[in-house]
């Protein structure tokens, strides 16, 4: 049996392994022509090429539910068609025991794109972004199509760039008085976090009087906000680029505040409940191959596969929104496709028998 799940288990990761590059692939070259349109300044092809491949690991977790599903499809109906499976049943393997033989290097994937998801394409994104912002141009206000926006009291932050060291590049600040009068506007090249602070550096300041302006240049400038490096680092990235740990901890933070965190918990059940996704796509792939797939050519379970990892990921993607719009706890949302494809798969499976 050891060397039975050996060779179905090599056959299955190989498999999936092929589909996974073959998408990323694919998927590299279409960012990399999309980012031709954004070549400006020092954003060179260089520099874009550089931007898809850190993006690369957050791609490669993205695409790992359907590369499985294709890829059982694909490594389990070689198998079919050479009658490797009939023999296996013949000589008493169970279904059960095909499950979990599969089920193996899925597994093996699984957690290879949990560790991509939580602790390398974070990083790499958040790099990715503020290295094409400085290439773009970070030295002007407002300059960066793509910087985060802030508000403490009265007082409006724009940040071009954040590092994932928590260094900022062009930080612009507005200052307004309770009638919502303009009262200073300042824009620091770099910032740098020192205790409780901002250390900005390089700051142009301007004051706006009743009849005049007063500008000030200062090498150097002491900034104290609430903005530490842990927050800009979550509000930097999308709530689904974001690992599950800062979301659950920034989505306690939003309802102490009374702000609605249902995007962020919505993103964090997508994450958290990933591995059970991809198992039940495994489940369908399984069920196809020992019941209506078995006897069909190749291209046609292909075909099938990214239909039904199409309509998977689809209905994900409507009952998600939907559940914000409603008020109905995201983990459903979520939940709904992943219990759909383990039952109907079931029934298949049991069918088979």
């Amino acid at each position: 049996m050891k060397q039975l799940s050996r060779y179905v288990g090599g056959i299955v990761f190989a498999s999936t392994a092929a589909v996974l590059f073959v998408i990323l692939s694919l998927d590299l070259v279409s960012d990399l022509i999309d980012q031709l349109g954004n070549l400006k300044g020092d954003y060179t092809l260089l520099e874009a090429v550089i931007y898809v491949l850190l993006y690369v690991p957050s791609s490669c977790y993205d695409y790992i539910p359907l590369s499985a599903l294709v890829g059982c499809l694909i490594g389990l109906g070689m198998l079919a068609n050479s009658s490797e499976l009939t023999v296996m049943r013949a000589a008493g393997i169970s279904i059960t025991q095909i499950v979990w033989v599969v089920f193996k290097p899925v597994l093996l994937l699984v957690a290879f794109g949990t560790v991509l998801g939580e602790f390398v394409a974070p990083y790499s994104d958040q790099y990715a972004d503020s290295r094409r912002a400085l290439a773009q141009g970070h030295s002007k206000a407002l300059q960066s199509e793509k910087g985060l926006w802030s508000k403490e009291g009265n007082e409006y932050i724009h940040i071009n760039a954040v590092l994932p060291n928590g260094k900022l590049f062009g930080i612009t600040r507005f200052r307004f008085d309770e009638q919502g009068r303009l009262l200073e506007s300042s824009f620091a090249d770099t910032a740098i976090h020192q205790g409780d602070h901002w250390f900005e550096q390089d700051t142009t300041v301007s004051r706006f009087q009743a009849d005049q302006v007063e500008t000030d240049l200062l090498q150097t400038r002491v900034w104290r906000s609430e903005l530490s490096p842990s927050l800009l680092n979550v509000l930097v990235l999308e709530p689904d680029e974001l690992p599950m740990k800062r979301l659950y901890d920034y989505g306690r933070y939003l309802d102490k505040q009374n702000v609605d965190s249902s995007s962020y918990k919505l993103a964090f059940w997508q994450k958290a409940l990933q591995p059970m996704a991809t198992l039940s796509l495994v489940v369908i792939a399984i069920s196809f191959i020992l019941g209506p797939l078995r006897q069909v050519t190749m291209g046609f379970r292909v075909f099938v596969g990214v239909l039904v990892g199409l309509i998977f990921q689809t209905s994900q993607k409507l009952l998600g929104p939907t559940s914000i719009i409603m008020g109905f706890s995201p983990v459903y949302a979520v939940l709904v496709p992943i219990l759909f494809c383990f039952i109907f798969g079931w029934i298949l499976l049991k069918r088979a028998e």
